[in-house]
């Protein structure tokens, strides 16, 4: 009978450390779904005052429209462009597709 009495101690104490896990888990999950809903009204709120996220760009892209109309003219490769800009493939081609899209 002592042997019982021991098992069903067992058993209760990992019942009730299941259930203080779970209480423990629920808090945590309710507590994480609070910050990312604050977190979500504050980043709207910034956005309502216009605040702009990231990293600034470092270039303005409006000073280089002459040097892409020269080489949608064919006077300049790209590669000569990228040279002039300073800059490398990637971030020419980012700046050509901005322009396009501010045109279009």
């Amino acid at each position: 009978m002592k042997g019982c009495e021991n098992l069903i101690y067992g058993y209760i104490r990992v019942f009730i450390s299941d259930m203080v896990l779970q209480l423990l888990s629920y808090v945590a999950e309710n507590e994480r779904v609070n910050i990312k809903q604050r977190q979500a009204e504050g980043i709207a709120a910034a956005k309502e005052r216009g605040v702009r996220f990231g990293r600034p760009t470092t270039y303005d892209i409006q000073q280089y429209t002459p040097i892409f109309a020269r080489v949608k003219a064919k006077e300049i490769s790209p590669k000569q462009a990228m040279a002039e800009i300073g800059c490398c493939q990637s971030t020419y081609y980012r700046i050509k597709n901005q322009l396009k899209h501010k045109t279009a």
